[in-house]
């Protein structure tokens, strides 16, 4: 590694968004999805799957009361995934057992809303969940509500299965979000005392455990820069190195005699710093590359980010769906082997393309390279915003790149294809995970080292820096142009990120390319332009791809455009594009010329060349799809 390289991004309260496309987006968010998203989590949505994850800390809290009152609470069973109204006890956890995960995040997206949007009763409301939070800490620090409320004596016993690190994990970034946005230090106090549980706990000459589900390295991270201390980046580096080495933690805890080789779902097969192919269950796994990329930069780490590269390129050059979405299996929501990217059956969680865009910005921040955004922008525009409805009140967990609804029904392998959006999950980790990224897209636009600022995303956006302060406007998805108003401090390098879809732009000012960036010196007050050709573009995949021999994408710029039923009628599949497609934009939409085939009744028949109608076929950007009710929907079209 190259320290000279390395980058930080801007954080949220330096960068104010003002953006044709993503105000709209963000303001959504604001209004409706996390207000919503509260209601929610109290199991007050009509019609949707309960959260219980409120009603599990109010329980918690009585819990932690009656001990301190030297109360004995009543033992429940511990020992499953999911707890429901038939098979647990009305007094008992409800849920699935990272339920607690779901307020974290919505506590952080409402953090991170709050530092560009005061809004006095969301904090208030906020305030309202913190307090019910905290009183169901217990005295040593401890804070897992399925735990404390079926069963304190098993307490760290099935790290492997049972999410306590990872609800610690979701936390610890909610109780920072929420500090930097209001001061209020309630949850982040509480979660650095249930973080020295953690350091005390685990350890060389202690437990030589590690998370099942990762983000606790990630949030040790992030609460070490927040407060300096040492043993929270120490922490997760254990966490880190001690993952995969044989004979596995993962057997002792069970009472295994015998190692089990089959590791790959939790990426705890091997040690980290060895493994060199995106494996497992795809959330994940991003969480853990983004863990290793952050420990590899602050310990100067050669072999592990080598590790992250090498995984990084495997998922980029042969795992990585055209929307940005990754994990290609419903089976351990994982991802395949490689080229293996079913359109049909893929999973292509919400929360996996998330968690690829914080590898993306930690890749990026130790190496300078432009293909990382390039990804982070790929999922961004396509799977991230495909997870929303437009109203921002339902959801999608999976993002296929193919539905037919009878299949959803009647196929048992394509169950977990939905052709609408849901209200709400029993397993909800994904609205508000949406909710924390969309809240906090100010961070993944600039980056900077001592004399650069890099502009990763074309975001209309406002930026106060020690070096300047800048102005974007940005018409980026419309017409490719972008400009920058520079009222310069000290002098300082520009660096503007040339997109992989572009093949032509236009730049006011001199520039020098390295590493799929255009470096202009700033010396001055100025103003900058430039103007990226954007076309619509038909795109391809290798043809190891088996899915799509004889087929192709439709994108202009970043956006993925897919055909649906409501404009196109039923039996996608016999759509075909002309050699001449003459493609016309308007308002987001595309049309072209294509051809329908036609139809033939005959289950089998001696092979004749089809015959075809002439057709204009209707394109619409991949993350709208699934707003006009249910319906068939296609990515890949015949070429």
């Amino acid at each position: 590694m190259n320290s000279n390289q390395f980058t930080k991004h801007l954080n949220s309260k330096e960068v104010k968004i003002n953006d044709l496309v993503w105000n709209k987006i963000t303001e959504l968010v604001r209004t409706n999805v996390i207000p919503y998203q509260y209601l929610a989590l109290q199991d007050k949505i009509a019609g949707a799957e309960k959260s219980y994850c409120i009603e599990n800390f109010i329980k918690a809290s009585k819990i932690a009361e009656k001990m301190k009152q030297g109360i004995i609470p009543p033992v429940y069973p511990a020992n499953k995934w999911v707890y429901d109204e038939k098979n647990t006890d009305d007094n008992a956890f409800h849920g699935w057992v990272f339920q607690d995960s779901d307020v974290y995040k919505w506590l952080e997206a409402v953090g991170y809303s709050l530092q560009n949007h005061p809004d006095n009763k969301l904090q208030r409301k906020a305030d309202e969940y913190i307090d019910i939070i905290c009183r169901a800490q217990l005295d040593n620090g401890y804070l897992d509500t399925l735990y404390i409320i079926n069963n304190r004596d098993e307490i760290f016993t099935n790290l492997k299965d049972y999410h306590e690190l990872y609800c610690f994990g979701h936390m610890v970034e909610g109780a920072i979000s929420y500090y930097n946005a209001t001061g209020n230090d309630k949850l982040l106090n509480a979660s650095c005392r249930f973080a020295d549980l953690i350091c005390n706990t685990f350890g060389d000459d202690k437990i030589k455990g590690y998370p099942g589900h990762e983000i606790a390295e990630m949030a040790l991270v992030k609460l070490y820069e927040l407060t300096g201390e040492e043993k929270y980046l120490n922490t997760a580096k254990f966490f880190i190195e001690e993952r995969g080495k044989k004979p596995y933690y993962f057997d002792i805890e069970r009472g295994r005699k015998t190692i089990e080789d089959n590791y790959h779902y939790n990426q705890a097969h091997i040690q980290p710093r060895y493994q060199n192919e995106a494996v497992g269950h795809a959330v994940r796994g991003v969480y853990l590359y983004s863990a290793m990329a952050d420990i590899a930069k602050a310990y100067s780490d050669n072999e592990l980010f080598d590790a992250c590269k090498n995984i990084w390129d495997n998922i980029e050059n042969k795992k990585l769906y055209i929307t940005g979405g990754i994990g290609a299996t419903v089976d351990g929501e994982a991802f395949s082997f490689d080229y293996d990217l079913p359109n049909d059956l893929a999973y292509a969680e919400t929360c996996a393309s998330i968690g690829l865009i914080f590898f993306a910005r930690r890749m990026g921040e130790c190496e300078i390279n432009a293909h990382y955004a390039d990804v982070t922008e790929r999922a961004l525009y396509n799977t991230v915003l495909s997870g929303m409805a437009e109203d921002g009140k339902s959801f999608f967990y999976v993002n296929p790149l193919e539905v037919l609804p009878e299949a959803s029904r009647f196929d048992s392998r394509k169950r977990h294809i939905k052709p609408v959006r849901q209200k709400w999950f029993s397993c909800a980790c994904c609205p508000p995970n949406l909710a924390r990224l969309i809240s906090s897209l100010g961070e993944y636009i600039f980056t900077q080292n001592d004399d650069t600022i890099f502009v990763n995303q074309y975001i209309g956006s406002e930026l106060k820096s020690d070096k300047a302060d800048i102005i974007v406007t940005s018409s980026y998805i419309e017409n490719g142009k972008v400009s920058f108003e520079i009222n310069t401090i000290r002098s300082f390098t520009l660096a503007l990120r040339i997109p992989s879809w572009c093949d032509n732009f236009d730049l006011s000012a001199n520039y020098e390319m390295r590493n799929g960036y255009a470096f202009i010196k700033i010396d001055i007050q100025t103003k900058i332009e430039i103007a990226f050709e954007i076309k619509t573009k038909i795109v391809k995949c290798s043809n190891k791809v088996r899915a799509n021999i004889g087929k192709a994408a439709v994108m202009r710029g970043p956006v993925v455009y897919c055909i649906e039923e409501v404009d196109n009628g039923k039996n996608l599949h016999l759509l075909k594009l002309s050699e001449t497609p003459n493609f016309r934009y308007k308002n987001d939409v595309i049309f072209a010329d294509g051809f329908r085939e036609k139809e033939d009744d005959a289950l089998y028949s001696e092979y004749k060349a089809p015959q075809y109608d002439e057709c204009k076929i209707k394109f619409i950007p991949y993350y709208t799809w699934g707003n006009r009710g249910e319906n068939e929907m296609s990515v890949y079209i015949r070429i």
